[in-house]
């Protein structure tokens, strides 16, 4: 059977230094309630007024906005539909909007918006629960600038040096180390490479600097916010005793998401790995020649590089479950999709009946054209490098796959823990993102908050995989068969067996991290903008 429904998902990258105006775009002046507090239920223009527990349709309040916007809209070719209205109006579609779509409506307090700015509003419209590990139940809520959220979608644009960071610590002493670069970008032009410590910018000590003007220059330095504003890192390369000086200018960058296609030849047969950093649409496509290499090259086993995947396009992981196993996808379900108890059997965004999500056999219109045959390994198990880096729709394709029993063996750290996704909805100029069904498997098996962990990790906190707990290895470049984690795969494919692990923190879930937090974070590396691109997508839009 072909799969050729279209659905049309995408993603936010993580821990890239971009830039992402998170929150921003909609809100303009304040026309009718205060920013500092308010008692009132000032009405907007929508003719309503707030009143504790009565909800009125979010079609009513919809594009109705403070400063609406003219002309075309490039996501649709159409006018847009923005019309005069006030901050009241724009905060009761988000109350509204919420208390139908959200996935824990029932746990929102219903707050008087007349308190709140329109960001700070949507902000505190989510469960203040936890997990049954005590940490909040939702990291997963927030806004965009629609049109920042439509350079990311649609291209992978965003403003970056092409760099991707892993905070090893961001309070003192840190320690901020490059994990790859893209090609053709500022970084790579100045021959950054995986494993570089970044040590000053601007003279600024990024190890011990401990004022707050000297952590926001590293913040914003980090990650820019202006196109073509240079700044100076002093780095150490991996390796070296010596430093020496760099200077990047951030531009707008296309990402690219599949890397280092490579086959590693063993006396075993043929293995192929590829680096795979974000489910965008250009992936589609290098997807496929990746697949197509790797077939024309007669592997026999696969190892996904997915450490760094945020996720995103859920189709792709689709689409991609159904390269690795080919037939054995065959009239299988990749996902089933669960919103709230008001839409049991109706999709509350599109209208649509709840329908199994298949593993799609063609291409979906991402960067192939439609019902495009995809190529296919008929593999039956496959090797997923993991950190908890790997999220969303990243996690969706090791859930997938184990839901029709393909084997999925684990190597490296505890997987991020989303089960989640969104419709990204567009009001007046923000896109915001809540959270509004979650994913189940073939088997009904949907309950990883605490992520996917490898069975041989010291610390259990998630969904246990088979599998290698392996610490990232920064000595050795991605693609390496002498990096830790790709070693560890080939060794277990080899043997059965894998290395004696190196420590127990990093394979620690990202949940099990929070719960030890400091209480004091206040000089930690730790811009908000980035913290929000540092969440992780599982995205489908109408």
């Amino acid at each position: 059977m072909t799969h050729s429904r279209q659905f049309k998902l995408s993603i936010i990258a993580t821990c890239l230094l971009t830039v992402s105006a998170c929150g921003g775009g909609g809100s303009g002046s304040n026309t009718d309630t205060g920013n500092t507090g308010g008692s009132g239920n000032t009405g907007g223009s929508g003719g309503s007024t707030w009143v504790q527990g009565v909800f009125e349709d979010e079609s009513k309040f919809k594009n109705l906005c403070v400063n609406p916007r003219s002309g075309i809209d490039p996501a649709t070719n159409k006018a847009y539909l923005d019309k005069s209205g006030t901050e009241t109006d724009e905060k009761l579609w988000l109350r509204s909007w919420s208390n139908n779509t959200y996935l824990w409506y029932n746990e929102i307090a219903d707050n008087n918006p007349a308190g709140f700015t329109i960001p700070s509003y949507f902000a505190q419209l989510k469960t203040n629960q936890n997990t049954a590990s005590g940490v909040p139940k939702d990291n997963f809520h927030f806004a965009l600038s629609t049109a920042e959220w439509n350079k990311q979608s649609q291209s992978g644009t965003s403003l970056s040096y092409g760099a991707k960071l892993v905070l090893i610590n961001p309070a003192p002493p840190r320690k901020v180390i490059v994990s790859y670069t893209e090609p053709n970008s500022p970084a790579s032009q100045v021959n950054l490479i995986r494993g570089a410590e970044i040590l000053k910018v601007n003279d600024i000590d990024v190890v011990n600097a401990n004022d707050q003007a000297s952590i926001d220059l590293i913040n914003a330095a980090l990650f820019p916010r202006e196109e073509g504003k240079s700044y100076r890192f002093t780095i150490r390369d991996q390796g070296s005793n010596d430093t020496r000086e760099i200077s990047m200018a951030a531009v707008e960058l296309v990402s690219d998401p599949v890397q280092n296609v490579k086959t590693i030849a063993t006396t075993e047969g043929n293995v192929g790995y590829f680096l795979f950093n974000s489910h965008i649409a250009p992936a589609e496509k290098q997807l496929k020649d990746a697949i197509n290499q790797l077939k024309t090259a007669n592997v026999s086993d696969l190892v996904i590089d997915l450490r760094y995947n945020g996720g995103g396009l859920l189709a792709l992981a689709s689409q991609l479950g159904y390269m690795v196993a080919g037939d054995f996808t065959t009239d299988k379900i990749f996902e089933k999709t669960v919103f709230n108890d008001k839409h049991p059997a109706t999709n509350p965004v599109t209208g649509q009946d709840l329908l199994p999500f298949p593993f799609f056999n063609v291409g979906l219109g991402f960067s192939l054209p439609q019902n495009d045959p995809l190529p296919n390994l008929a593999l039956k198990r496959v090797f997923i490098l993991s950190t908890d880096n790997t999220c969303s729709a990243s996690e969706a394709l090791i859930n997938g796959l184990r839901g029709i029993n393909v084997e999925v063996i684990l190597v490296g750290g505890t997987t991020c823990g989303k089960p989640y996704g969104f419709y990204p909805t567009d009001n007046c100029g923000t896109t915001y993102f809540t959270i509004q069904f979650k994913g189940e498997n073939a088997k009904g098996f949907g309950e990883y908050a605490n992520g996917f962990t490898p069975s041989s990790s010291p610390v259990i906190s998630g969904e246990s995989v088979t599998g290698c707990a392996v610490d990232d290895d920064f000595s050795h470049q991605l693609g390496d068969p002498n990096e830790a984690m790709l070693a560890a795969a080939l060794q277990y494919r080899r043997t059965g067996s894998c290395p004696a692990p190196t420590g127990a923190k990093s394979f620690i879930s990202r949940t099990a991290l929070l719960q030890e937090q400091a209480v004091n974070d206040g000089l930690k590396i730790q811009d908000n903008r980035a913290q929000t691109q540092a969440v992780q997508n599982r995205i489908l839009t109408h």
